[in-house]
């Protein structure tokens, strides 16, 4: 009989641990089940009814088909009622700031959009906030960088130290030039200099366009400069000093409801994983790849191809 009451209590604890891991295995399905409908669905999901868009754009700015699409859906979805634009960007690529740029105007023409400034909107990221018919900026955020920038490294004498010769066949003098392997001539600055003019003229005319200011106010101000909030509100570059709260008013103004919720439109998450790993990456907001990672360490700026309209802090010291 003992041996047969410690089979008893034995199933009994069998069943108990399958009923357990059965649990287990039931929420592992109904989580993967939850993150493959955010995937597919992204930020149409749960905004069916009426609201207020929100667009967070932050870190450098680069050509962004996904947010370029985005804003394109947004623009589309009757039951966005207005749109809140969240800038916090050193700037990045002048030509990823342009595309950025025209989208927002197209989304402008159909629904009140107003850009709220986080802790910085420099250069191209200025130029986005600028798209918007209505800029807020705290007290304290960093605005402006008003400017377009080249740069390439010199190698040269690194390569007499190494010994390293380059040889090269083409067809005329300016082909690839400026080149790091190549001490650069007075007619390749001359050539850069008239491609970064022709684009500052067309930064400024941009601003000139948005702002309430003339060209010559715009061109006093776009040395490059960065202000503070208070500084840039006072130099009309923004409208009005607050955060998400006086954004929102600002809508509600312009007709919007004033019940209506802020939703957050979030980039798509297509093809994602369901392992563990990415699952708490996802709930603790840390990278989920390598990619992820040097963009968190801001590596990307490294590696940005052509103009820029891009602040760096190192070589630009705030005003006193």
């Amino acid at each position: 009989m003992s041996i047969r009451a410690d089979d008893l209590i034995d199933r009994r604890r069998l069943r108990r641990k399958l009923t357990f891991w059965r649990v287990v295995a039931l929420a592992v399905v109904v989580l993967a089940i939850a993150f493959a409908t955010r995937s597919l669905l992204g930020d149409s999901a749960g905004i069916a009814s009426d609201h207020i868009a929100q667009v967070k754009i932050t870190g450098t700015i680069l050509e962004d088909d996904e947010l370029l699409d985005r804003l394109d859906r947004i623009r589309k979805a009757p039951s966005v009622k207005g749109v809140i634009v969240t800038v916090d960007s050193p700037g990045g690529t002048t030509a990823g700031g342009e595309a950025i740029y025209e989208e927002i105007r197209r989304l402008a023409g159909e629904k009140p959009v107003v850009a709220q400034v986080g802790t910085l909107a420099a250069s191209a990221g200025y130029m986005i906030a600028s798209a918007t018919d209505h800029i807020v900026a705290r007290q304290s955020s960093i605005v402006g960088s008003i400017g377009v920038l080249f740069q390439f490294p010199d190698v040269t004498g690194l390569m007499e130290k190494l010994g390293i010769k380059l040889e090269e066949i083409k067809s005329s003098p300016l082909k690839a030039e400026p080149s790091p392997f190549n001490p650069t001539t007075d007619e390749e600055r001359a050539m850069i200099r008239s491609v970064i003019l022709d684009s500052y003229d067309w930064f400024v005319d941009l601003v000139t366009e948005r702002r309430p200011l003339s060209r010559q106010e715009v061109l006093k101000l776009a040395d490059g400069a960065v202000f503070t909030g208070r500084q840039a509100a006072e130099h009309k570059l923004v409208d009005e000093l607050g955060g998400e709260r006086e954004a929102k008013a600002w809508l509600v103004s312009k007709g919007v409801g004033e019940n209506l919720e802020v939703v957050e439109w979030k980039k798509r998450q297509i093809g994602g994983s369901f392992f563990l790993p990415e699952m708490a990456s996802r709930f603790l907001g840390t990278p989920t790849s390598a990619v992820e990672i040097l963009r968190e360490l801001g590596a990307d700026r490294m590696f940005l191809d052509g103009l820029l309209s891009v602040w760096q802090p190192e070589k630009n010291k705030l005003p006193h």
